[in-house]
């Protein structure tokens, strides 16, 4: 069971080349499922995979980091770190998607943001501290998944709508555990100890109240598939109960509690 994995365990299996995509969730939980391109600005970061499509035959919005699966996919999408042109396309989507009413669903897994020079010189703090901003004033309910890894402001970027929820095997973290290492004892070697202490299992951060859930991650992708669609339908539909000025309300409520 993966409530006796240690928090080192869990990065290891968080961060496995085995895990769900979110390609293979849109297939398996969006029918009609039309892909949008471009930032409106010149770039289109494959990082960052969003369109819409009909969840349980209601229009959404859904948006996707992307790690790759090939080796020119990987080195293209930066091993699922999106760039600052990523990031403006999924705020694009949610501009959208607020503009015709459709939730956004949101599928992470990323040890995050790009942090490579270029990405500092097309502004990727402005786009990450823009995004949230939006997301804070979005009268559309929004609900993010994480898979595997849901690092630092890349991942918040995407996880600041109305609810988190995670995988059994992931983590939703300030930073990486060898970062954490790195700046507090000036040794990246001791990541498993920095994972303990920074509590990353999706169980110490439910207990916090970070997240709303857990959900169970079967080996088999098509039983985690049926596991992620229930929780999603149901607090959907939850949401939707909502007014715009009640959602904005409740969504401000939530992270002024952390």
């Amino acid at each position: 069971m993966t409530n006796k994995l240690t928090a080192a365990e869990i990065v290891a299996a968080a961060r496995s080349d085995d895990k769900i995509t979110g390609r293979e969730l849109i297939d398996g939980l969006i029918t009609d499922f039309f892909e949008q391109h471009g930032d409106r600005l010149g770039g289109d970061d494959p990082a960052i995979i969003g369109g819409m499509g009909y969840f349980h035959g209601q229009p959404v919005t859904v948006i996707t980091t992307h790690r790759g699966t090939t080796p020119e996919e990987k080195m293209a999408t930066h091993f699922g770190c999106p760039s600052p042109s990523g990031y403006r396309k999924a705020l694009r989507l949610m501009k959208q998607a607020a503009h015709f009413n459709r939730p956004i669903i949101c599928f992470v897994n990323t040890p995050g943001a790009y942090p490579g020079q270029t990405a500092e010189e097309n502004g990727q703090g402005a786009a990450i501290a823009q995004n949230l901003l939006t997301i804070s004033q979005l009268p559309v309910p929004m609900i993010t998944v994480i898979l595997g890894e849901g690092g630092s402001g890349g991942a918040l970027a995407l996880s600041a709508g109305d609810e988190v929820w995670m995988l059994e095997r992931s983590t939703y973290s300030i930073l990486s555990p060898e970062g954490f290492a790195s700046i507090l004892w000036k040794d990246s070697r001791r990541a498993d100890e920095a994972a303990d202490l920074m509590q990353l299992t999706p169980q110490a951060l439910l207990k916090q109240k970070i997240i709303e859930g857990i959900i169970d991650e079967p080996d088999d992708h098509q039983e985690v598939i049926s596991k992620i669609d229930p929780i999603l339908n149901q607090q959907l539909q939850q949401l939707e109960t909502l007014t715009p000025t009640e959602l904005i309300t409740r969504r401000h409520e939530r992270y002024r509690k952390f």
